[in-house]
């Protein structure tokens, strides 16, 4: 029982889970590797209703950039329309995340485009960033990451 309903007032409804994925945990999902299952089950769970999925848009562009690199322009465009389809939302970089994402890059010495997935963690406890990356563990300290298995 919850100490609002003792109060007297109806608990208030869970956030639902914001799911912030980086390339990285797109590309393992799209290349069926290690920890797709998860992401899999991530967007499954999105396409319910019970979370929602983003992506900052440098890391959009950074699996955009990847998948031209590997695949060719025609791949990484029916690739990425699949995405959009699905309803991932692209979080735009403007001045002041820009500026933030600068700040956390100084501080924790992590690559500079999943900086920008590590501030937005910081809106919610209930973010959750979705990585292949193991250069972001000092950024678990701080904000929720879910690390994807090695592969």
């Amino acid at each position: 029982m919850s100490i609002a309903s003792i109060a007297g007032n109806p608990p208030l409804p869970a956030s639902p889970v914001t799911y912030i994925l980086d390339s990285s945990a797109v590309l393992r999902y799209m290349d069926r590797e290690a920890g797709h299952g998860r992401v899999r089950a991530i967007l499954d769970l999105h396409s319910k209703g019970d979370c929602r999925v983003v992506m900052t848009s440098l890391h959009w562009g950074e699996l955009a950039n990847k998948l031209v690199r590997w695949h060719g322009e025609a791949l990484q465009e029916r690739a990425m329309a699949k995405l959009v389809e699905m309803g991932i939302e692209i979080v735009p970089a403007d001045a002041d995340r820009a500026v933030r994402s600068a700040r956390i890059q100084a501080r924790l010495r992590i690559p500079f485009v999943d900086c920008f997935g590590v501030e937005l963690a910081y809106d919610s406890f209930d973010h959750v960033f979705v990585t292949a990356d193991f250069d972001m563990q000092p950024a678990a300290s701080e904000v929720r990451i879910e690390f994807l298995p090695v592969k």
